[in-house]
């Protein structure tokens, strides 16, 4: 026998124990509904697998199944540790996917062999924002094949980041792709965008884009490896001519994603940007990425401008930037660049702006006004900057002193400033923590004092504050207070100090509205408190996510309860009707529905009935249902409810349908309830039906609306 074939022979006699045996052997796939056969400490692991994102925290992706190990249970306070049975490591690499806090000692796995931690991993995020995705990791274990081992996943930790996700943990034979850190290409700017491949849900990489001569733009990205989802993009028209170096800070061997960013002269996928099956079609919402609070709210020469919290290069929730969008009449919106972009105090949280009619900064460097924006930096600590414009807000500058408030208390953020003429000063409300919010002044934007304490008992950052006059009342006025989630207080502000004389009220009864802001700088003689709010619907498998809801007029009325805000759409929804029918007035019968012969998909409806002795009103909007009880004065929809009172028995109502959403207005405005709502895209149907007894239809005005989107570009 030669030498080979007897090599041969003692490989059959003997195989390794590697190569003995090729199929995977999963050691936990976390699909049960208890951990057993695993043991857990502490509580941060719950009684089970999670089916997903608990309880506050950002939505989970990346795993696989429906189950997964996450550590959030409880919160990050919570500890403790999940260890596995003995096992023995029969192949040569166990793979797993992980997310979660990186801290190698708190927030961890480990692979023991012998009692000792031999391989650690952890999640990638230590930084304020980051994402819960998991992401493929793996360890080579190939010098402990043949001995027994235990995978022990470690939560010590309590603060941000203070938990681990871990799932799908297998023994394989199959070498994982290399990791490749700090990867990166140089290219040449030849055109207005470079395009970016994203995988929503896919691992996050940070990414640096250094052009030369301008500060390092470092942002997270789900950056797809092979097909992506969708293209984001990144403005880079005003560099044409210079040299960009790309940097990912780590990538697998065969990923695509960095070969695949190329520049090109329209954003990928312009084709059916704004006719997206779930792109709202009345309501702003960004051409690619996350938004969500408004900012900056301000009319200025004839353009009501609007900025906003965005990721620009992931559908959800990190990369604070400032958006910025632009319209003549707060329907038909025209995007422009990003506003302002993280920087090394942090990245850009919310906050407000103003027009500077006086220069009190000195910012003014022609006869075109200055605006200024103001913002919290969300860095370690949180402070508060400035930007300034002065063409009309297409770029901007930060101030080089910034910040101009530095750290009060906890994460102090989300700056409202207001021009208080009366004293010829500025003033800012500041959310400081918990219920607490406090009033600062300052005569030139740059150096603020404090002025007083406000408290707002179960209210939620991004504070409020105006003059609004007393409908009815003439020369009467109050000023209002309010935090994110809409909770208002009604009182009087001397110049320093916010007296509150009632609530805190219900300013909305919806699911789909937070972190409002109204508009400065309105002119006198238009007088208006509009107010846009935050719309929280997700729209999954687009490429953007969330919108901005109905702009609407605020108006302060004294009712039975005492005074209490009003809000109906702003008089500008009526330049988007194309075509509007008039139902005849008529008595209801149960069993029938006026609206049987009418349709449509984007729908602004108004109707007044007159209760008589039904016991219920129902109508139907592309299959959303709102219930009015007759005898308890209430309107639902879904979990949300109000109380709404017959007027003389007449109840009047409104419906704004979009694709993603239902506005419902009460007796002109006093409920306010703003739905998130996807409409199946086949069911076009209205309807209104009654209970009970018959009802008599006083007027219906049901109009179709036109896309604020067609022309757009």
């Amino acid at each position: 026998m030669t030498p080979l074939l007897a090599f041969i022979a003692y490989c059959v006699a003997f195989p390794s124990p590697i190569s003995q045996q090729s199929s995977d052997i999963v050691i936990a796939d976390f699909e049960g509904t208890t951990y057993a056969p695993w043991t857990t400490t502490g509580t941060a692991f719950g009684p089970g697998p999670a089916q997903g994102t608990l309880p506050g925290q950002m939505a989970v992706g990346g795993y696989k199944g429906k189950g997964l190990v996450n550590s959030y249970y409880g919160g990050d306070g919570s500890t403790g540790t999940l260890a596995s049975p003995t096992f023995k490591i029969e192949r040569g690499y166990i793979a797993f996917l992980i997310g979660g806090g990186k801290d190698p000692l708190k927030t961890c796995m480990n692979l023991l062999v012998e009692g000792k931690v031999v391989r650690t991993s952890t999640g990638p995020n230590d930084q304020p924002g980051g994402s819960e995705n998991l992401a493929p990791d793996s360890w080579d274990v190939r010098e402990f094949v043949g001995k027994t081992a235990v995978i022990q996943i470690v939560d010590q930790a309590t603060g941000g980041w203070g938990h681990i996700n871990v799932d799908h943990i297998l023994l394989t034979n199959r070498k994982p792709p290399s990791i490749i850190m700090n990867s990166s290409r140089t290219i040449t700017l030849t055109s207005p965008y470079l395009n970016f491949p994203v995988k929503t849900a896919g691992p996050k990489r940070q990414m640096t884009v250094a052009i030369e001569g301008q500060p390092p733009r470092s942002f997270d990205i789900e950056l797809a490896d092979g097909k992506p989802d969708w293209w984001a993009f990144m403005d880079i028209g005003p560099f044409k001519g210079s040299k960009a170096t790309i940097t990912v800070d780590k990538l697998s061997d065969d990923s695509m994603g960095l070969k695949s960013i190329d520049q090109s002269n329209q954003i990928k996928g312009a084709e059916t940007l704004y006719r997206e099956k779930f792109r709202p079609q009345f309501h702003f919402s960004p051409r690619r990425g996350w938004n969500n609070d408004p900012n900056g709210l301000v009319f200025h020469d004839g353009e009501y401008h609007l900025f906003f919290q965005h990721n620009p290069y992931g559908w959800g929730w990190g990369n604070m930037h400032w958006g910025h969008a632009v319209s003549s009449d707060l329907m038909h919106w025209h995007e422009l660049p990003v506003a302002l972009y993280p920087d090394s105090h942090g990245t850009m949280f919310s906050g407000s702006a103003v027009v500077d009619e006086t220069n009190s900064a000195g910012f003014q460097t022609g006869k075109e006004k200055a605006m200024v924006t103001i913002f919290t930096a969300a860095g370690k600590p949180f402070t508060q900057g400035i930007a300034y414009s002065n063409d009309r807000g297409r770029t901007w500058t930060k101030f080089e002193g910034n910040p101009v408030l530095s750290h009060i208390a906890g994460e102090n953020r989300d700056p409202k400033v207001i021009w208080y003429a009366p004293e010829k000063k500025w003033v800012m409300a500041l959310y400081l923590d918990g219920n607490d919010y406090a009033l600062f002044t300052s005569k030139n934007l740059k150096h603020w004092e404090k002025m007083s304490d406000v408290h707002l008992a179960n209210a939620s950052e991004c504070p409020e504050f105006f003059e609004i006059p007393v409908e009815g009342q003439r020369g009467e006025t109050r000023w209002v207070f309010y935090g994110g989630n809409g909770l208002y207080s009604i009182g009087k502000f001397d110049g320093t100090t916010f007296t509150s004389e009632s609530g805190p009220h219900t300013m909305h009864h919806g699911n789909n509205w937070y972190a409002s802001q109204t508009y400065n700088g309105i002119p006198k003689q238009d007088g208006r408190r509009i107010l846009i709010p935050w719309a929280t619907q997700e729209t999954r498998d687009m490429p953007f996510n969330q919108m901005m809801g109905t702009p609407v007029e605020l108006t302060l009325h004294q009712t039975d309860e005492g005074l209490r805000l009003f809000a109906v759409p702003v008089r500008e929804l009526v330049g988007l009707r194309k075509k509007e029918q008039i139902v005849a007035a008529q008595t209801i019968h149960p069993g029938e529905n006026p609206l049987h012969q009418l349709h449509g998909e984007l729908i602004d409806m108004t109707v007044e009935i007159r209760c008589g002795d039904a016991s219920e009103l129902n109508f139907n909007l592309r299959g959303t249902i709102v219930h009015y009880n007759v005898a308890q004065q209430e309107l639902t929809c879904g979990d949300s409810k109000a109380a709404l009172k017959t007027a003389n028995g007449i109840v009047q109502l409104r419906f704004l349908v979009d694709r993603t959403s239902l506005d419902i207005f009460g007796q002109n405005g006093q409920v306010y309830m703003p739905r998130g709502a996807i409409a199946p895209l086949e069911n076009h149907t209205l309807g209104i039906s009654v209970m009970g007894g018959k009802a008599e239809l006083i007027s219906c005005h049901v109009c179709e609306l036109k896309s604020a989107w067609e022309g757009a570009k």
